[in-house]
């Protein structure tokens, strides 16, 4: 996720959807889920910046944002790397519930890596968010170039008047497919090393998505 993000550039609308505690077929898929606080629950995780069991997704003890982090999420070329090392991605497919009457729109998006590149060297990340069973699909992308060796940090807003706000009561997927890819170009591939990261030196990256929060509209009162 992420990208040329030292360098800023603002994040389009993302989709948003108000989505019920339980489809209207089948089994639940939530256990009592709380009527004042928001449930995430991880549907599946693919991809090679994601091997099983090195994903998780928290909320926040607020209900304001949730929080994606990851442990072996790097992508690199020259000494020591496989072909297909250049391109790491991970997709997650999301089911959440939110509160009854209330609907929710991702508002902002923090993210944090680390990327070393040699003179001549680039890096790329990449997102993507959309909502299961929508035609559209907002995609972000970000380019660093080498010398590059530090942290990497930003913050992507859109403004209030500009969040897409789903129609409530429905049950949509959130699904979130982010990639790092880093080129060798100029350096010196057969002697050193460039990679990007998807976490941070101190620790794993905390990739945290920031909710807006409104109540759905009741529907007018008919008249007899």
């Amino acid at each position: 996720m992420p990208g040329a993000l030292l360098a800023g550039g603002a994040l389009a609308a993302l989709f948003a959807s108000m989505l019920s505690a339980q489809p209207q077929h089948g089994s639940p898929i939530f256990d009592d889920p709380p009527d004042d606080a928001i449930v995430i629950k991880v549907a599946t995780v693919n991809g090679s910046g994601c091997p099983q069991g090195t994903t998780a997704v928290a909320v926040s003890p607020d209900n304001k944002a949730f929080t994606v982090t990851y442990s072996e999420y790097l992508a690199q070329v020259g000494k020591g790397s496989k072909p297909v090392d250049f391109r790491k991605n991970c997709q997650l497919n999301l089911i959440m519930h939110v509160p009854q009457g209330f609907t929710y729109a991702i508002a902002s998006v923090d993210y944090r890596g680390y990327a070393y590149l040699e003179k001549g060297a680039s890096g790329m990340s990449k997102a993507s968010y959309y909502f299961q069973g929508s035609p559209e699909t907002t995609t972000h992308s970000h380019n660093y170039k080498g010398a590059y060796d530090d942290n990497w940090q930003a913050t992507d807003t859109t403004d209030y008047a500009h969040l897409v706000w789903a129609p409530c009561g429905e049950l949509r997927n959130f699904n979130i497919n982010t990639e790092l890819r880093v080129n060798a170009g100029t350096s010196d591939a057969e002697n050193t090393t460039s990679f990007m990261t998807m976490d941070s030196t101190d620790g794993d990256v905390s990739t945290v998505y920031h909710f807006a929060w409104k109540k759905c509209e009741k529907p007018p009162t008919k008249r007899q």
